[in-house]
């Protein structure tokens, strides 16, 4: 198999990435920092066969344009697509996009790779890293980027974890075998700056290791469970039943209605610019 894996570093998406490799299949690994994709890189290169390391900067919606170009020239179909990537932080800042760093990373830069990749993954599986922070999630079509609204890092970090589980409801609408997994609370350097994730590495039985959180990733993207249950959300290695506001056809129909406008190359302005920031 062809499988893809973004958000490739020294968390979960390496082993995960690594772990495809060992099971022989073809691995594309994308990250945004070129030493540790070529250090995971050197970690999942098996007999006669290395995986092919790209780097993509996700503030930068003109890289993931690129990003997709380069792997649809490589290949004419994709088996499975690891949406992985994804950050958190206390600190509001924008992108060069003008979008708030959250929803860009974790929300719109997947899918904008996702959707120009379509034709690729037609008979393939798309695997979505969530949160259960996503339960807190309260988006605003209008305001998508926070802001009018109070700031919040958690809060606007559980919107776009929101948004990853309602971009699988309409991903699987549209006949994607699409799922999106909450893998638990990893010990990894994600959002470290945090009072809570600094609980998570000095409070005995907080945290999982790494190991532990891509496998529930691994069993969707390779096994029987990411094909049978297309749109759901698994904690860990169960099917969770999610609010309202994390499985309603209609929100996800309308945030990928609000995503396309906002991926959209903007032509109103100068060459390469992107849209406007929030749905009008």
């Amino acid at each position: 198999m062809i499988c893809i894996v973004t958000g490739v570093g020294a968390g979960i998406g390496g082993v995960v990435a690594e772990s495809l490799a060992r099971q022989g299949h073809q691995v594309v690994l994308v990250g945004r920092t070129p030493e540790k994709v070529a250090a995971v890189a050197e970690r999942a290169t098996v007999v006669n066969r290395k995986p092919l390391a790209l780097t993509c900067d996700y503030t930068d919606l003109d890289q993931v344009r690129k990003l997709a170009d380069t792997i649809s020239g490589r290949f004419d179909h994709i088996d499975v697509l690891i949406n992985n990537a994804g950050v958190m932080t206390t600190r509001r800042t924008l992108t060069r996009n003008g979008h708030e760093v959250m929803f860009q990373v974790n929300h719109l830069a997947p899918f904008l790779l996702t959707t120009l990749l379509l034709d690729r993954l037609r008979d393939g599986r798309v695997v979505t890293t969530g949160s259960r922070a996503a339960k807190t999630g309260r988006l605003d079509l209008t305001d998508l980027d926070r802001q009018r609204r109070r700031w919040s890092g958690w809060l606007q970090y559980g919107d776009t974890k929101q948004a990853n589980a309602l971009f699988t409801v309409e991903l699987a609408r549209r006949g994607i075998a699409a799922t999106c997994v909450h893998p638990g609370v990893i010990k990894t350097g994600f959002a470290s700056g945090t009072f809570l994730m600094k609980l998570v590495h000095h409070m005995p039985g907080m945290g999982r290791d790494v190991a532990e959180g891509a496998a529930p990733i691994l069993a969707l993207a390779t096994g029987p469970a990411g094909l049978a249950h297309p749109g759901r959300y698994f904690a860990r290695d169960k099917l969770e039943r999610v609010p309202r506001t994390m499985r309603d056809p209609e929100l996800a129909r309308r945030l990928w209605e609000v995503s396309e406008t906002l991926v959209r190359p903007w032509t109103g302005g100068r060459t390469g610019e992107d849209g406007p920031r929030a749905a009008r």
